[in-house]
């Protein structure tokens, strides 16, 4: 891999982390429904780049980069998951959607 091809993926997901906390009213459990990851799935791969680099980050301190808040702060602001939600998350882990 070359200096420029990281630099153009670290650019990709600085955007990606960007328009996450644009669109702070998508739920992980639609994420999780729709593209089968979530900003917690991305906090333990971004843990795992760190790991996989002889740096020790706490699951705790990669959620709060991902998230851009502590985890507590942002499921505080979270809803509760809709039984439609749910279902569909449910179905999706079944291989039904």
């Amino acid at each position: 891999m070359t200096d420029q091809t990281e630099k153009i993926e670290a650019a990709a997901f600085r955007r990606l982390l960007s328009h996450l906390d644009k669109n702070r009213d998508v739920q992980n459990i639609d994420l999780m429904i729709l593209a089968d990851f979530c900003r917690n799935c991305l906090a333990d791969w971004y843990r795992e780049a760190a790991e996989a680099e002889g740096l020790t980050l706490s699951k705790d301190d990669a959620r709060t980069r991902i998230y851009g808040m502590p985890y507590s702060d942002w499921k505080a602001m979270q809803p509760e998951a809709t039984p439609e939600q749910m279902a569909a998350f449910n179905a999706r882990k079944a291989g039904k959607l």
